[in-house]
Formats: C-alpha cells, structure tokens, sequence
C-alpha cells in the first residue's frame, strides 16, 4: 500500500460521509481517473489510490479500525489482499462501462501478464496468541501452518509421470477465445477466457493420481519462529517465501503472522508500561509499610508511605515490557487500595472507636 494517507480526502467526503455518499464519491472519481477512459500518466496511480480508500472506507470493519488507529492501524493488521477482499466492484462499475473485479485486479497487478504468466502464491495468514511475559521478553516457538506444496509425485506440473501439458488446441495456448463481430464499417472483438483450459493455455489429459492435476498438495507445515521483544497486540510478521506455491513457475506467497496477546489476571499493558493494583490495610496505609508486589520479572518490594490514600500511584522504574527494537524498558504502575476492613471483632471496634475519638470523628454504631 501506498504512504500514509487520509482515505477521507482522498474521496472527499467528510468523516460522517454515509456509505451511499462513499460509494457515490468514489464512482464520479472513477469515471475521472479509470486508466480506460484517462490516459494521463497520473490517472493509474490516483485510480489506484482512490480505490484502495473505497476498499477500507466502505468495509464497515476496516472502516472502524481506521477511524480508530489511523492508516498504520490498516497497514499493519491487513494484507494488500485483505484489504480488497469482499469488496464489491462489479455493483460500482455495473452501468459505468467498465469491467468489475476482473478490470481493477488488471489494473493493480498488471493484467494479462499476470494471469498468463508466472504468478506469484498467495499470502497466508495465521494469527497467534501468546503470554504477555512471552511478548515482553521475546519467544522461539514452533507453530504449525496448513498450506500446499509442490506435488512430489508430478513436480508440480499436475500430470501423470511420464506424460506432461499439454498446449490448449482450442485457444492455440493463448487462454482466450476472440470472437470479432462486423456492424457495417465498424469491427468489434470480444475476448473471453478458454473454456477447454480455463484460461491457463494447457491442458492435462493424464492426470497425476496424487494432486489430480492441481500440481500441490495439502500439508501440515512446522516453522520455527522468533518473537522479538516487547511486540504488541496487532502486530504482524511476515516470512518471505513461506505461502503457497506460485503458479506457472512464479514465486511462493508469504506468510503473515498476527500476535494477539492473551489477558493477564494481574498486568494490563499500556504500551510498554503496565499497571497491577495492590491492596492494603489501613494501618499500612496509615502507618506507612514494606509490601511484596509481583513484577515480570518476580517479586519486588514496594515502600508505602505513612498517610497513603487509596488510588495513590507508585511507579517502578524499569520493569515494565521491554521497548520494541530499541533499548530499555517501560516503567511499572502500582495503584494502592486501601481494604476498609469488615467483621471486626468487639475489640477491634473499641480500638477504632477510641481511635475516632482521639481524632474527633463521630461515629454510629450499626
């Protein structure tokens, strides 16, 4: 995807902008720009630009995740193939005169040469959950990925051994039937995709008994992999290489990693600071005491001063979630409640209200 960016000027409609007004911005802007009927060397590159803000803004999902965090909230939790996934073109350019899908996939990805050609495989996703100590201070984990791989047996070609593609008789290998149609002066040709070869300009007449002529199979794929330290919800890893097979002789897809970070039953994190609670009685607080509070890296202790009040924040330097490819550390928050003590005995409660007498506080026994 491109820089960052404001999607809302770049179809210009205010932030409120319905989904109709969306979608009524971004057809005027197509009709402007679509490299079909504009032929400046700009138009591409803004067609590209005002369809990838259509994309997110008209997603109900993406849409609140950008308004929430932005252009980089986008960028880092979505594909480029995420991002145009479900999107729907053809309802956009149905009585513009242009193609659906099928024109803007041309437009972003080269067209013919694409389909025809060496394609690179697609991206896969896997979304991992792990321990806020395991995100702090970093993880070598194996995960296990489905994906397919090139067929052993046929060496990708999806044909039997000994036997190979071959050249589509139909369309002569080009994977496209042109019918030219005559009307007075005027020639029109239509192209459509083969329907012997399914537009790939082979065809196999032995199929491979293991892939049945796919040229892959499904596996159970295990990658070792490396947490860095201090990464945080939402962020994502990509491994060059590790998606699925190209076609045609094209490069592997790659394979993005999401790490979620499950909650902790003491620690919330905010960014690479994190906050606990400690509880207290009143004579620690009133007195001033030395508590015990967990820490990531264990326990540490704590000097409460005498006259604390409940809500009062402690910090603790340096043990907070390592920083994220830099050096040092967030900082530890330690919030104090005060415990308002319950079933006291008679005693205590003599003790208590000798204490509010001595303090000339007025108390009601229930």
């Amino acid at each position: 995807m491109s820089n960052k960016k404001d999607y809302y000027r770049v179809l210009g409609v205010p932030r409120d902008a319905s989904k109709e007004d969306i979608k009524r911005a971004y057809r005027e802007l197509a009709l402007k720009y679509h490299p079909d009927r504009n032929k400046s060397p700009e138009a591409e590159e803004k067609f590209k630009e005002i369809s990838e803000a259509y994309a997110v803004l008209f997603d109900d999902d993406k849409r609140r995740q950008y308004d929430q965090t932005g252009y980089e909230g986008i960028s880092g939790r979505y594909t480029w193939d995420d991002i145009f996934r479900g999107v729907d073109f053809d309802d956009v350019f149905r009585d513009l005169g242009f193609g659906g899908f099928d024109s803007i996939f041309d437009i972003f990805f080269g067209g013919a040469r694409r389909r025809y050609g060496p394609e690179k495989g697609a991206d896969l996703r896997y979304d991992l959950e792990i321990d806020l100590e395991e995100a702090g201070f970093g993880l070598n984990t194996e995960i296990e990925v489905p994906a397919s791989e090139i067929c052993e047996t046929c060496h990708g070609t999806g044909a039997k051994p000994g036997t190979g593609p071959k050249t589509c008789p139909k369309c002569n290998g080009s994977g496209e039937i042109r019918h030219t149609k005559s009307f007075g002066f005027t020639h029109f040709t239509e192209v459509e995709t083969c329907n012997t070869c399914h537009g790939k300009g082979i065809f196999i007449e032995n199929l491979c008994r293991d892939c049945k002529g796919t040229g892959t199979v499904r596996s159970l794929r295990r990658i070792k992999l490396k947490i860095p330290p201090g990464i945080d919800e939402g962020y994502k890893l990509r491994l060059d290489g590790w998606g699925e097979p190209g076609i045609r002789g094209g490069s592997k897809g790659d394979l993005y990693v999401f790490v979620h970070i499950r909650p902790h039953r003491i620690f919330k994190r905010m960014g690479d600071d994190i906050l606990c609670e400690a509880h207290i009685g009143f004579p620690q607080a009133s007195l001033g005491a030395e508590i015990s509070v967990p820490t990531l890296d264990g326990k540490a202790i704590l000097r409460i001063p005498s006259g604390t009040q409940t809500g009062t924040m402690f910090r603790l330097r340096g043990k907070g979630v390592p920083h994220f490819h830099g050096w040092g550390r967030g900082d530890q928050l330690v919030r104090i409640i005060v415990k308002t003590p319950t079933n006291l005995t008679r005693r205590q409660k003599e003790l208590l209200s000798q204490l509010a007498k001595e303090m000339k506080e007025e108390i009601t026994f229930a």
